[in-house]
């Protein structure tokens, strides 16, 4: 592949950089124009990820992965950037997300405050920053941007429970931003490095005393990492957050709370993969049963949950819990399937936010009284014949669209959540008959059947108790995200032979770390005549 295209890998950190510095210097009275440099600029980080996962998941011939060397110094003692298919179709994810989350903030809650667009290019620097970058203190300063934008996006706009949700999701992430610095420098004490293809290349050969100070700073890491994803108890912040913020910003902490597990994801296969000698496999017990302690824990909580931004919460912590179970388990057969639920709730979960600001423009809090009445004392309906009454295009709309949320995010047939859910039961009882898999298997429909009962509650709610006498006004750039991001759901269900395919792909390439340890540790410098 021409290392010349490695340069690509530049331009999704920079574009959002320069964008946002534009966007400072336009006044906030400006609002369209720096609505339009945002979206255009989202556009473009859109078709960007599209063509840097054409050019990775091109021929199976070991040039799948770009590497681009920054001042032209050679791994690992310049920066290094690194593109491979896992990384680009996590890009991709961010893309569509910040697209859709962009448009449905244009009508309102763009202008609740100030720098709301500089804040959100800033956090998309950070999050492709993370999803790119080769070395360990690099991520460190990427994750700290990523965090810093998010602080002010959590706050715009603010009230009383936004800042008090603030400041703990503040107070929390620093506190994981120590044990990260912790880990970075017990990390480079044991073995001398911070690039994770060269710590890859040397973690099989550490002696035991310098195994027991990195397996110390893997503990540290996971710590700060396993906060972010949102791991019972360390993601105790996560339910009051996503509650507190506008839907547009919740929407993109979804996919924040996934960065964190692609993170985790990257470097268990990387330096604790079958490769890794002594440290084959550290921590996946515990990753295993931290995974299944937090898919507990948000079925219990979405089965407690009343209101909307509750159960959009701990259906994220259900998802969390779910895909760092799957990495824990260690049976590379579940890796596609991993990749295929964790795209599809990602995006469900994303719609569902967006969703309910819409409903609750006909759940008024006098229609919560007379929902409990109802079920306090039971009056009986009376019954008479009706012709039929005409439902309101906007009624229709949100109906729909909170069935398939629903349908989605508790993993109902015909759609994706049913296709990603059965994927993944079915390669765990394919892949070893233990303990493990059926308690797995058991806390996962039992999620499943509590994500039933809180939807639908919240469903009979919304919809057969609201006593609003007219239909809700929906504009087009709120209608328009949450139809995208169900469609792309649809989607899935409908591709899902050739979506499985490539998520094979990307699965093979996670397993083959000798390779990514090659294309990278190898990867020469350009020469003065190739310039």
């Amino acid at each position: 592949m021409n290392p010349l295209l490695a340069e690509l890998l530049v331009l999704p950190i920079l574009l959002p950089l320069l964008t946002g510095a534009l966007l400072v210097l336009i006044n906030e009275r400006h609002h369209k124009l720096k609505f339009v440099i945002n979206q255009v600029s989202c556009l473009l980080l859109l078709a960007l990820a599209c063509w840097l996962l054409w050019l990775t998941d091109g021929p199976a011939t070991g040039e799948n992965i770009l590497v681009f060397l920054a001042a032209n110094w050679s791994a690992p003692f310049g920066i290094v950037l690194i593109g491979d298919r896992l990384s680009t179709l996590f890009m991709l994810l961010a893309a569509l997300l910040a697209n859709c989350a962009l448009i449905f903030s244009y009508s309102r809650w763009a202008r609740l405050g100030v720098h709301f667009h500089t804040l959100f290019q800033l956090l998309l620097m950070g999050i492709n920053g993370a999803l790119l970058t080769g070395d360990l203190f690099n991520l460190f300063v990427f994750f700290e941007v990523m965090l810093a934008a998010s602080y002010g996006l959590l706050l715009h706009g603010y009230n009383i429970t936004r800042i008090r949700a603030g400041m703990q999701y503040i107070v929390v992430n620093l506190l994981a931003s120590v044990f990260f610095l912790l880990g970075i420098a017990l990390v480079y004490a044991a073995a001398g490095s911070l690039n994770f293809a060269d710590l890859a290349a040397k973690i099989p050969m550490l002696d035991d005393s310098a195994r027991l100070l990195l397996h110390t700073a893997a503990a540290m890491l996971a710590v700060a990492f396993l906060t972010k994803s949102a791991m019972w108890p360390l993601g105790f912040w996560l339910p009051t957050t996503y509650s507190a913020a506008s839907p547009p910003v919740t929407a993109m902490l979804v996919l924040l709370t996934k960065i964190g597990v692609y993170i985790i994801l990257r470097l268990n296969y990387l330096w604790f993969g079958d490769n890794a000698g002594a440290s084959a496999h550290f921590g996946n017990p515990m990753l295993l049963l931290g995974g299944l302690l937090t898919l507990a824990f948000g079925a219990v909580g979405l089965l407690a949950s009343q209101d909307s931004g509750r159960i959009a919460s701990y259906s994220a912590v259900i998802s969390s819990g779910t895909l760092l179970a799957l990495i824990g388990y260690g049976e590379h057969l579940t890796l596609s399937a991993m990749l295929f639920y964790l795209i599809s709730s990602t995006l469900a979960v994303a719609a569902f936010v967006l969703l309910t600001e819409l409903i609750e423009r006909i759940y008024t809090p006098a229609d919560s009284v007379f929902a409990l009445s109802m079920e306090f004392f039971a009056p009986e309906e009376e019954k008479h014949e009706s012709a039929g009454v005409a439902i309101p295009a906007a009624m229709a709309f949100l109906g729909l669209t909170f069935a398939a949320c629903a349908l989605i995010i508790s993993g109902l047939p015909p759609l994706s959540g049913f296709i990603a859910k059965f994927s993944i039961l079915h390669q765990l009882l394919q892949s070893r008959n233990d303990m493990a898999s059926w308690l797995f298997l058991l806390l996962l429909m039992l999620a499943g059947l509590t994500a039933i009962i809180s939807l639908m509650r919240f469903g009979v709610r919304s919809f057969w108790t609201a006593q609003s006498s007219q239909s809700p006004r929906l504009k087009l750039s709120e209608a328009g995200p949450v139809s995208l991001l169900l469609v792309l759901c649809i989607s899935m269900a409908v591709l899902a032979g050739p979506l499985h395919t490539l998520l094979e792909r990307v699965a093979d390439d996670l397993q083959q770390t000798e390779r990514y340890i090659e294309q990278v540790l190898e990867r020469k410098v350009i020469s003065k005549e190739a310039l």
